[in-house]
Order: structure tokens, then sequence, then C-alpha cells
């Protein structure tokens, strides 16, 4: 006979909302906000759209170069050890909600794609960066260190909580070092997503995101918060995308929950409409998939076919090897 045990379960959530565009100190306000919301509806895990703070650079689809926008945007992209990091960290303390953020690094003004996992007692676990951004995101983004690659974390909500970016749900080797972190519950990051229409590729439609979602829990059997971002009239007019091929209208938000089969089992909001995607879901389902499933278990050849990583951050300065290292130089 099977297991009489009842099953237990978590209230988690993909965060879909527009962002405040280019402004700081409004998207921190913003983000504490949602994080408040989530709070009060009892989510214990919440995962927020890719570069929520301060919003994704839509105009680089359109104009790769735009050095005033470049410039707004790195003096209101979110530093890690700053006030305003604390203040989303305090906030999600005051609700007990596990927090996977999406926001835009200014490290000594370069920015990086990163995301972020605060536990529900406020401690900062994890940042990592996007290995690698797409395409004309290379225009104003930088690529990460190897330290990225453990973006996995034990929670105190007893289940292990990860993240990725956007088209990282496309890299192989990326997804599986993912997975052999032994992954519970998945925070994928999306900007703002439109039906597929014409000459643009499927693949960055939204049909093929979440395709690239359905994918990422079917072969790792977690829980995905697929997160979108809204876009209106407001980042369309900030962002001069009116013209642009992409986000040029308003609408965007394609969130969901996906179970770690690959079913979908939230119900969706209007791709305009901001709110909570949220769902009570039964953590046994994981060990349901898994167990037909597991591609870093008993459903892999170890023997046969293995990964190898770096995951040493690089830095920009090294002391050479031998007696006198430059720090000495002179002294």
């Amino acid at each position: 006979m099977g297991s009489a045990q009842e099953a237990t379960t978590l209230r988690i959530a993909a965060a879909q909302f527009e962002p405040e565009w280019l402004d700081l100190q409004a998207s921190v306000k913003k983000t504490c906000s949602i994080i408040d919301e989530a709070g009060q509806k009892g989510v214990k895990v919440l995962g927020f759209s890719e570069a929520f703070i301060p919003g994704y650079p839509a105009w680089i689809w359109h104009r790769p170069v735009d050095p005033v926008l470049a410039t707004k945007y790195i003096q209101n992209s979110l530093a890690v050890d700053s006030e305003e990091m604390r203040t989303i960290q305090a906030c999600a303390k005051k609700n007990g909600v596990v927090v996977a953020l999406g926001f835009s690094e200014n490290d000594h003004n370069s920015v990086y794609i990163a995301q972020a996992i605060i536990d529900s007692d406020g401690k900062l676990l994890m940042k990592r960066r996007k290995l690698k951004p797409t395409h004309m995101e290379r225009t104003i983004f930088g690529d990460a260190s190897g330290d990225s690659l453990m973006n996995v974390v034990p929670t105190k909500t007893g289940k292990r909580v990860g993240s990725l970016a956007c088209w990282e749900h496309c890299q192989p080797l990326l997804k599986y070092h993912t997975a052999t972190q032994r992954e519970d519950i998945h925070c994928a990051g999306w900007p703002p997503l439109s039906p597929h229409a014409g000459p643009e590729l499927w693949s960055m439609s939204k049909e093929g995101c979440l395709s690239l979602s359905h994918t990422y829990a079917i072969e790792t059997q977690t829980f995905v918060l697929h997160a979108t971002t809204v876009i209106g009239q407001k980042g369309i007019d900030a962002m001069g995308t009116g013209q642009s091929m992409l986000m040029n209208t308003p609408g965007g938000g394609y969130s969901a929950v996906i179970g770690p089969d690959g079913r979908i089992l939230s119900e969706p909001l209007e791709p305009t409409d901001e709110g909570l995607v949220v769902v009570d879901v039964d953590p046994t389902m994981s060990i349901m998939a898994r167990s037909f499933l597991d591609i870093c278990g008993h459903y892999s050849r170890p023997d046969l076919l293995w990964l190898g990583c770096d995951t040493r951050e690089k830095k920009h300065k090294v002391a050479a090897p031998g007696p006198m290292s430059e720090e000495k130089v002179g002294e």
C-alpha cells in the first residue's frame, strides 16, 4: 500500500508587476510593497522577474546606443552592499518571505543582470550574475564569473531555492550544473514577453520562453516560478520603444507557476495586469516526478558523461607568482 501521510502544502508565488522604470528609490519602495502583499497572503517563496529593479532596459532592442538612457540606467541600478538592498532584506524578514529578486547590479558603475535570494530572516543567501547577457544585452551588461554558478541555496522553508535569468534556460550545461545542486523551487526571471506575431524568433516569444520554463521543470523536477514583467505605456514612453519590434505595446505579463512534471498549476493574469500568481503546492509532487526521472541520480550515467566546472570568482588583479608581489614593490 502507498503512504497515507498527509501532504503539507507550501504557498509560492511569481510576481507579475510593472517596474518603476529607471528610478531606484521608487523601485525599492514598490518591491517592498509587493513583498508586503505576499506576506499578507501567506506566501513563503516569492520570485521576481528579470531586472525588476530598475526595469529591463527595453531600448537596447531598438537603439543599441543611447548614452543618456544608459547613464540613467547605471545610476538607478542596485548595489548589493547598499541601504536599498538592506531595506529589501528587512522587508523580507518582516514578512517571513523568501525572496528571489531580479535586478540590475551596479558594481562601481559597471552593471550586470543579477539575482539575489534573501531568506525569510532577511539574510542575503546568494547573489549571482547572468553568465552571459543575451545578444543586445551585451551593449550595457557585463559577464559573470565562476561564483555565479553556485545559484541554489537552502532556506528556512526547508526547501532549496535557486534561480536563472531568461535565456540561461537555453544553456544545457548551466541547467545541469544547477540541477546537481538539488533545487526544489526555481525562479525563472524573464523580461516583458509578447505573443509570436511574425518575423521575430518564436524562441523569444511568450510561447517560446514558457516552453523553456516547462522544459526546465520537467528536466529538474522543480516547481518553477515563471516570473515575467509587465510593461505599460509609462515604460514604453520612458524608453522610447513605441516603434521597436519588441516591448512596443502594453502587456508582457505571462507569469505562471509550473509543477515538477511540467504542468501549469496557476491561473493566469491578463498580460497588462499586475499581481501575484499564487499557488499552494504539494512538495511530494517533486518526489513523484523524480521517481520517474532524476538526471543527477538514477536516470544518469556519470561513468560515461559528466560535467566539469570552475566555480572560482576571477579577480581583475592577482599577485604574480614569486617572492615579490606588486604591493611589496618599493617598500
